[in-house]
């Protein structure tokens, strides 16, 4: 029993010295030329990409959400209460919330961003840009709602849907008797 022990650990001793070993980069940093992060190939999925700052034509998400909507004639018709995002994180639309008192009562609307245009908000008045669409507030209320996706639920794969159990209380129905 001792010597399969022995045997054990030292096969994963092996084991763990050849994948830790695997692991190592032969190359020393020296070896390399060294490249500025401007002329790196795209990111893979095993290395990072770090942007340093924001430049003046980019936006950050927070600029943009709880952000006020005007239409054509300046006046508020809602406010960003989300942002849509695709997989490579290209912002497909602005959820706007349209209607209500308070959020209560309003509904969402996702319009693509070439829908907005960006205004500066008075800087003497301590404004906050906003953004303003070519339409009113009735044409937002007569827009479809969005939905956002809501993941299916489990099952238990034990039937179809709309099957229903007896309750506990209810006692279950007699077997009839057979022939």
């Amino acid at each position: 029993m001792l010597k399969k022990l022995m045997i054990t650990t030292a096969l994963s001793g092996l084991m763990i010295g050849a994948a830790a070993a695997q692991g190592m980069n032969p190359s020393s940093p020296a070896a390399k030329p060294a490249t500025p992060p401007a002329a790196t190939a795209p990111a893979t999925s095993g290395s990072a990409q770090f942007i340093n700052s924001q430049k003046p034509d980019q936006f950050l998400a927070s600029k943009f959400k709880g952000t006020d909507v005007i239409g054509a004639d300046n006046e508020k018709i809602g406010g960003v209460s989300d942002i849509l995002f695709d997989k490579s994180g290209k912002i497909e639309a602005f959820v706007v919330g349209v209607g209500g008192f308070l959020g209560i009562g309003s509904k969402d609307v996702a319009l693509a961003p070439a829908s907005f245009q960006v205004v500066p908000g008075d800087k003497s008045k301590n404004e906050s840009d906003k953004l303003r669409l070519s339409m009113t507030k009735e044409q937002l209320k007569q827009a479809a709602n969005f939905e956002p996706y809501k993941e299916p639920r489990a099952t238990t794969g034990m039937g179809g849907t709309g099957t229903t159990r007896p309750s506990p209380a209810a006692p279950a129905p007699a077997p009839s008797p057979s022939r």
